[in-house]
């Protein structure tokens, strides 16, 4: 059995699997706020650790991610595990939400919340991760930093991606949604915003 943590909703009405970044773990204090602002609203949030993840924390020492058909197997292990008792979402943060994105159309999800995602390697925004986006029929939304080094609004802008998937800008975020100071907008305020537009997705399309 997987190891998981949920943070449980009163009367919920959907549960959002919620994965995490490369770099960072379920426990992250980025998916621990948004964790905790998605289940005030009628929603369990799961939260889990990749096996990767899982033994680096264990172990004490970064480890590199798996290849993303493991990290898919390992994610489709943790759907399996669910009660059915309430309509399913599925995402994350960064590489969670394009592994949840890939496995979107065979799993028995609703939709898809990314936040963050990995359009691109850093400085090589010619390796683009969108060929699976073009044709997705499930709806997918992507909360993403303005000044996101992983993909710009300028350059999102300009990609073919299916019309199921909906772009939502973070003013002036970064890959964690934090602002310069000069923008006028918080951390906390881009987090807040993630989270309400989170739970408008799940309700319009339960």
């Amino acid at each position: 059995m997987i190891k998981t943590f949920i943070n449980k909703a009163d009367n919920a009405i959907a549960t959002f699997v919620f994965a995490h970044g490369a770099g960072a773990g379920q426990s992250s204090d980025f998916m621990a706020l948004v964790a905790e602002g998605i289940s005030q609203h009628h929603i369990n949030v799961v939260r889990f650790n990749f096996a990767y993840m899982q033994l680096a924390e264990e172990l004490g020492r970064r480890r590199p991610p798996d290849r993303a058909d493991r990290l898919i197997i390992h994610y489709k292990s943790v759907l399996s595990e669910l009660s059915s008792c309430v309509p399913v979402f599925i995402g994350g943060k960064s590489m969670g939400g394009r592994i949840a994105s890939m496995l979107l159309e065979d799993s028995n999800a609703k939709g898809c919340i990314c936040m963050g995602y990995p359009f691109h390697p850093p400085a090589k925004p010619e390796k683009l991760r969108t060929e699976h986006l073009q044709n997705l029929q499930k709806p997918l939304l992507v909360l993403q930093g303005e000044r996101d080094n992983f993909g710009t609004k300028e350059e999102i802008d300009g990609y073919l991606m299916s019309s199921n998937v909906q772009v939502i800008y973070l003013t002036d975020g970064d890959h964690n949604f934090k602002p310069r100071k000069k923008s006028g907008v918080t951390l906390t305020q881009n987090i807040n915003n993630a989270v309400q537009e989170s739970v408008m997705f799940i309700n319009r399309n339960l």
